[in-house]
């Protein structure tokens, strides 16, 4: 399918109910209906915004609004609540700002840095790895989803502060951030609760700038990052920022990919085979290192297609800042402009039989032959997510060293329902039978 070449009309049409769309269940509910009957670019009337929204789905489409287009359209509405949890962080910042603070942060993100970060991986994993080998040992069924929460959290704590994780957290089982894993509610009260917590930051920083000692760790090169043009270094309140983004933002995603990885090998057993097949074949006898996970290939793939048909943001927003035209139609300054993985990962025109869970579609060949904005799991274009690598390299680690020595199976009368809020989480926690292979 080709952009629709026409003349420029107002606004594309849609369903003529009001509605405000936002990352919850009412707007995913309506949205499986909207896209399915108006296509790959509608509006919908609006009753608390002063424009209707625009939706797009499809690659060339958002390919103008992210990549192309990319200058004329900023961060939409539904990022305010964000902006409460975090700060002024790249995740919410914009412009020239937005811009310095990418620069910044960059270089930490470096396949070097992750690959010295393996090692902080590895430590959360094996504590993981005792706690699995005690319930396989006793018969007693585990709470995945917490699991993977707990994991994932533990996991960019210590890539932050490295040698300070204990000292700063009290350990795993007095870990302050742990109301991230606790709450399932991304509102207003968490907002504050987890707002309260830079205070421990701050005091990570001082601590770090006081002892003089350089670790490898996201902290120290935050702190050494200088600004290009002014050889400025970023300030305690932009510094923190930061930091409280990267623990929500690296840790939220990765977990609910561990999440659904493990529900979908543990329902595809013919994937599940080769997994095992190329896992127990690996050259690596303990927690898989950073060269050995880059060897993993179909492990890769599982994940690329967990993130498929279950991209941690499914919904996301963009705001003209001036006049546009896009696939025919006049897009006025001030227009949002919503964006969904969660269906464009399951169009038709890409993705032939959609709802099932096939890796082999992330074959390299496969990928050359497949529109590239068709999989958008980290979005796109210059704010295309900083740590996707990151995370990949998380979750190969994790399902390498789980599954060489456990299977996993659903609990009796376990169901997985999507809860599309802010993240696209299972709605209830997933529990599982974990058997020693």
């Amino acid at each position: 399918m080709k952009v629709a070449e026409a003349k420029t009309r107002p606004v594309p049409s849609g369903p003529d109910e009001a509605f405000d769309l936002n990352p919850d269940e009412a707007t995913f509910h309506k949205l499986a209906d909207w896209v399915s009957k108006y296509g790959d670019i509608f509006s919908v009337p609006s009753v608390n915004r002063q424009k209707p929204v625009v939706l797009i789905n499809h690659p060339d489409y958002i390919k103008h609004v992210l990549v192309s287009g990319h200058e004329n359209y900023v961060k939409g509405s539904g990022f305010e609540m964000v902006k409460m949890l975090l700060g002024n962080g790249i995740i919410v910042s914009d412009g020239p700002f937005w811009r310095r603070q990418r620069r910044m942060i960059q270089p930490a993100f470096n396949k070097q840095v992750i690959a010295g970060l393996t090692e902080q991986m590895k430590l959360a994993n094996r504590r993981l790895f005792s706690v699995w080998s005690q319930h396989a040992e006793s018969g007693t069924e585990i709470n995945v989803t917490e699991a993977t929460n707990e994991l994932a959290l533990e996991i960019i704590l210590r890539a932050i502060f490295s040698n300070d994780y204990e000292r700063i957290t009290g350990g795993t089982n007095a870990n302050p951030f742990a109301i991230l894993t606790e709450s399932v509610a991304r509102d207003l009260q968490l907002a504050l609760k987890f707002r309260a917590l830079t205070k421990i930051v701050h005091e990570a920083v001082a601590h770090r700038r006081a002892s003089g000692v350089e670790q490898e760790d996201f902290l120290s090169i935050f702190l050494a990052a200088r600004d290009k043009d002014t050889g400025e270094p970023m300030t305690d309140k932009e510094l923190v920022d930061e930091i409280m983004t990267l623990i929500v933002a690296g840790s939220e995603t990765s977990a609910t990919t561990m999440n659904w990885a493990w529900y979908s090998l543990a329902t595809n057993p013919d994937v599940e085979t080769r997994f095992h097949a190329e896992i127990d074949s690996a050259g690596y006898t303990d927690v898989p290192g950073f060269d050995d996970a880059l060897q993993l290939v179909y492990t890769r793939q599982i994940i690329e297609e967990t993130l498929r048909l279950y991209p941690p943001v499914w919904l996301f927003s963009r705001k003209a800042v001036a006049d546009d035209a896009l696939a025919g139609f006049a897009i006025e300054a001030g227009t949002e402009i919503l964006i969904t993985p969660y269906f464009l990962h399951r169009h038709k025109d890409f993705w032939p039989d959609a709802e099932n869970f096939v890796p082999e579609r992330f074959d390299p060949d496969a990928v050359k032959q497949r529109h590239k904005l068709a999989f958008i799991p980290f979005s796109a274009g210059p704010r295309r997510c900083i740590g996707d690598f990151f995370g990949i390299v998380e979750v190969q680690l994790h399902l390498g060293l789980m599954a060489r020595h456990f299977r996993l199976r659903l609990s009796p009368g376990q169901s997985a329902e999507l809860a599309p809020e802010v993240n696209l989480r299972s709605k209830y926690p997933l529990m599982m039978q974990i058997q020693k292979r």
